[in-house]
């Protein structure tokens, strides 16, 4: 199975590969954002260590159920070759209602079909009140026009 854009990366197709991603997890549906993985994917999320497709399926079914309304933003950072760095931010709130803006870095790895094979996440949650939300689209994609991280100054 291939995932283009593939490796090696350039100006023009790190961000392709960023925005796929990004709308695969505002989707919020675990089997089609682990399909971007390979099968023995390796990764670190937070204090978490995932190895395998399904552990990452199962992962993100418990992720969204926890953290609900979300809503994400990725912007690439750096890419070489095989490699590509983003930074993020999402918006979510918990069972109670109470937001929070996710603010990380990963680390991408892919091999030669595009798949992901190792993603190192670093995430802070901060908590914000509702009034200071910024990403307001309908729960899906997010739109063509609406602002990235560094025209929301985050």
């Amino acid at each position: 199975m291939s995932r283009p854009p593939l490796p090696p990366f350039t100006a023009e197709t790190a961000p392709q590969k960023a925005r796929l991603a990004e709308d695969a997890w505002n989707s919020r549906d675990p089997a089609r954002v682990a399909l971007a993985y390979t099968e023995d994917t390796v990764w670190r999320n937070r204090s978490e260590f995932l190895t395998g497709r399904e552990a990452v399926t199962a992962f993100l079914a418990a992720k969204w159920q926890r953290e609900q309304e979300y809503r994400l933003i990725k912007e690439v950072w750096a890419f070489t070759g095989e490699r590509i760095a983003v930074r993020f931010a999402y918006e979510w709130h918990d069972a109670c209602g109470n937001w929070f803006r996710s603010h990380g870095n990963e680390q991408w790895e892919f091999n030669a079909d595009g798949l992901m094979r190792r993603r190192e996440a670093s995430i802070n949650d901060v908590p914000i009140q509702p009034a200071d939300r910024k990403f307001h689209w309908p729960l899906g994609r997010r739109p063509n026009d609406h602002p990235g991280l560094t025209d929301l100054g985050l």
